[in-house]
């Protein structure tokens, strides 16, 4: 008996020595999952704001920033990219200046890379419930809302719209964005925009292109820790 167990004792070496994964055909560790981040290149109706050190999260806070997940193309109606044009617009889908003209929450700042910095958002707009009072509702029981930027400055005057837009609670949560929100809030305009509408007599379209590999997903650097899918939405929007 003790002249096998002394003969078998090599073989219990070696077995211990191998891996149960390498025998079940499994890991003990979790694969680690790469997250592909394109480098920044040139882009046709708008510009990457990395090229020239912006990115695709503003600057909610010092450490946090929103998503940036809308891009509206300048291979848009041109009259969408002037700014009474784009307040007309979005007011065919469903959005509106904010209730009684006044400004509720912070002022949000982005680099879109196109030579201006970071600067304040250009525009703030609440999702439009009822003809009278509509964003006041938005402003109370929460909904969807977005900011928008021109890149306009000397070093890329593209003139594209680029968007950071979430749904959000009501006033008695201080608008927090709700879980998820940031990709429910593109996703409810992309809708919208996907629909069309009218206002004042002048009727639009959008098309979409999804982009993936520009910004990172995920809740790094994020503003309240809510992760988001990386997604960006390229609209270009058609008068019909």
């Amino acid at each position: 008996m003790l002249k096998t167990l002394v003969l078998l004792s090599p073989l219990f070496s070696l077995a211990s020595a191998i891996p149960l994964s390498s025998l079940w055909g499994w890991s003990q560790q979790p694969a680690a999952v790469s997250v592909s981040v394109e480098a920044p290149k040139e882009e046709l109706g708008w510009s990457d704001p990395r090229i020239l050190g912006g990115q695709f999260i503003d600057f909610t806070t010092p450490r946090y920033g929103e998503p940036l997940n809308v891009i509206i193309s300048n291979q848009s109606d041109p009259f969408v990219l002037t700014e009474s044009g784009f307040r007309m617009y979005y007011k065919s889908i469903g959005f509106s200046e904010e209730c009684l003209g006044l400004h509720y929450g912070h002022v949000h700042k982005a680099d879109l890379g196109d030579g201006d910095g970071r600067k304040s958002e250009h525009i703030l707009a609440r999702q439009h419930y009822f003809p009278r009072w509509g964003t006041c509702w938005e402003s109370l029981i929460g909904g969807n809302h977005f900011r928008a930027w021109k890149q306009n400055g000397t070093m890329a005057d593209t003139g594209a719209w680029f968007l950071g837009v979430s749904k959000e609670k009501d006033s008695t949560k201080n608008h927090m964005i709700v879980p998820d929100g940031y990709n429910i809030g593109r996703d409810l305009l992309v809708q919208s925009a996907l629909a069309g509408g009218s206002w004042n007599g002048m009727r639009w379209r959008a098309v979409v292109e999804w982009r993936n590999g520009l910004l990172e997903p995920g809740y790094k650097g994020i503003n309240h820790g809510i992760a988001q899918d990386g997604r960006i939405a390229i609209l270009t929007v058609n008068r019909i």
